[in-house]
């Protein structure tokens, strides 16, 4: 964590920040607040595709059934301060990894992470659903529950 005794921060990444990376800040968010964890989440991509939409209706409904709540969330892009701010930056995929490495101080490249790295899954990737059907989102959404799983893991562990 950035400091003493203060709560560790994720940001979650993926391309546009319309599917995977908010499905993940809202998975997370119910699943941290469920473990009583105190911690900082946000989502960004790493283009800025879809700046202050909200997530992807599809991703929304895939969610929503599942008890996830989307409410506020809204597209940025990666920031060059989130590289200080966050503990945790957290890629959906290699892709959107190495743009992470490229564009952040190499003081920074510790906090990049796939996000499943967290997961124990066959998976190394959270694929981008954009173009595909209904299955493509609930994939997606099981692969960022397991690894929001895993994360919570290691940061209960951490304190």
């Amino acid at each position: 964590m950035s400091q003493a005794n203060t709560a560790p921060a994720v940001l979650f990444v993926c391309l546009g920040n319309i599917c995977r990376s908010p499905t993940a800040e809202a998975v997370f968010r119910h699943k941290a607040r469920a473990a009583g964890l105190n911690v900082t989440i946000d989502s960004a991509g790493t283009h800025g595709y879809h700046i202050g939409n909200p997530p992807d209706k599809r991703s929304q409904q895939a969610g929503v059934a599942k008890g996830y709540d989307f409410a506020g969330l809204a597209c940025r892009k990666v920031a060059p301060e989130d590289f200080e701010k966050y503990d945790y930056i957290l890629a959906m995929d290699k892709s959107n990894f190495g743009n992470l490495k490229k564009v952040s101080d190499e003081k920074y490249h510790h906090k990049i992470h796939l996000f499943l790295s967290f997961a124990q899954s066959d998976y190394d990737e959270v694929p981008d659903p954009y173009y595909g059907g209904r299955k493509g989102f609930e994939l997606v959404l099981e692969l960022i529950e397991q690894a929001s799983d895993g994360l919570i893991k290691q940061l209960k562990q951490a304190q």
